[in-house]
């Protein structure tokens, strides 16, 4: 995912450039990889800190919190005003809060400055996905899902580097060694500031030009609109509610069920977040061939035979199921944001910012129940009941097909 200087420059310089813009795409997955990279590192250390301050459950709870609400709820505000007023710039600046809130992580003394370290890293993701993603959409030259894909897949890389680089650096080095990361914050302000001057170009270039429809459907009735909405939502929920289910507590079903060891459960989890990473790549360009709803169809519905079928496998079986599972499911994801954006044209920060921050908070909401129903049922109920979640995938016939007509050769 490393990106060239000299093609980026080149990217930069050439705003004309039709199709797609690689470099552009390469620049903001690299930075997506960077940012959850930082993201994912703050709930790896928490026993680090929960140690260190003594702090109760509760106020864990409480940083969770403060990270979640600024991370998720102020992505679609965010999103919203960029939509009326672009900021090429604000990229970069929402790194500079990353940046921040990653050297008082590593410095501060007292549990209310830990809160502002939490609040600052959560800002900064909510500036950094709307305006990303409609970068990303920007540079597609018209390959939405592939360009979304190309994005996204840098998160999820970075979103799994997070614990292990915990692992190798702060945990053995103390929570002073955080500090480091902040290099990995400057690098991406330095690579979005490139992206910044390209998207400020691209926009210049685009304001000289007659407007045209982007899409080819007419406009649907709000009604159509709301429900459809409804029903990707309820679609995210099922996805981000299955994908906590094995993100949180795969490695404890494996030990418990099968007797693994914490380091092969863990490969076994590394595993299956590759195969999300696959499928993330996997699921924009085939969305871009075949369209949208089908790709949705196939990845939230698609996958229910293969979840039903986990509980009750054997090792080597879940293994394989798992990659599966991944796959599948994570297709999904590109092709409802896209789905959503072209659903509501002329709203893409919103749409992003509304559809990252669901994605998180359901991400942090599914943690929190599953855990719940782990400690009340037992870990093995929690995979029997989340087998049915991907059923909800049949609410996609509600949707409207948005693709346009293929002209004849």
């Amino acid at each position: 995912m490393q990106i060239r200087a000299d093609e980026l420059a080149s990217a930069v310089a050439a705003p004309r450039r039709s199709g797609t813009v690689f470099p552009i795409l390469g620049a903001i997955s690299f930075s997506h990889l960077l940012n959850d990279m930082i993201q994912s590192l703050i709930l790896a250390i928490y026993p680090l800190l929960k140690d260190g301050f003594a702090l109760s459950f509760a106020q864990v709870g409480l940083i969770t919190l403060t990270f979640q609400l600024t991370a998720s709820l102020l992505q679609p505000v965010v999103g919203l005003y960029t939509d009326r007023r672009p900021m090429p710039y604000s990229l970069p600046v929402g790194m500079g809060f990353t940046l921040t809130g990653l050297l008082l992580l590593a410095t501060v003394g007292t549990f209310p400055m830990l809160l502002v370290a939490a609040a600052l890293i959560g800002s900064g993701s909510s500036v950094f996905h709307p305006e990303s993603s409609r970068v990303a959409r920007l540079a597609s030259g018209g390959r939405h899902g592939l360009a979304q894909s190309v994005f996204q897949v840098g998160g999820n890389l970075g979103s799994s580097l997070g614990p292990l680089l915990a692992a190798w650096i702060v945990v053995p080095r103390g929570r002073g060694s955080v500090a480091w990361f902040a290099l990995a914050a400057l690098l991406a302000i330095v690579v979005l500031l490139q992206v910044g001057g390209w998207y400020r170009d691209h926009m210049a270039e685009r304001a000289k030009r007659p407007r045209v429809a982007e899409h080819a459907h007419p406009t649907l009735p709000r009604r159509v609109v709301a429900q459809s909405l409804a029903v990707l939502f309820a679609l995210v929920f099922s996805k981000y509610f299955y994908l906590a289910s094995i993100s949180s507590y795969f490695t404890f079903y494996l030990i418990h069920k099968f007797g693994l060891s914490v380091q092969d459960a863990q490969l076994h989890l590394f595993v299956f977040l590759a195969a999300v990473a696959a499928g993330t790549l996997i699921g924009g360009p085939v969305g871009d061939r075949i369209g949208r709803k089908y790709v949705i169809w196939g990845s939230i519905l698609g996958v229910a035979p293969f979840t039903l079928m986990l509980p009750h496998a054997g090792l080597a079986m879940t293994g394989v199921l798992t990659v599966i599972i991944g796959v599948i499911l994570a297709s999904a994801f590109s092709a409802i944001l896209v789905y959503a954006q072209e659903l509501i044209p002329g709203r893409v920060g919103a749409i992003s910012g509304l559809f990252f921050g669901l994605a998180f908070g359901m991400g942090g909401i599914g943690a929190a129940v599953l855990g719940q129903l782990a400690d009340h049922h037992g870990i093995e109920f929690v995979y029997r009941l989340c087998a049915f979640l991907p059923l909800l995938g049949i609410l996609t016939v509600f949707l409207p097909s948005l693709e346009r007509p293929r002209r004849a050769a």
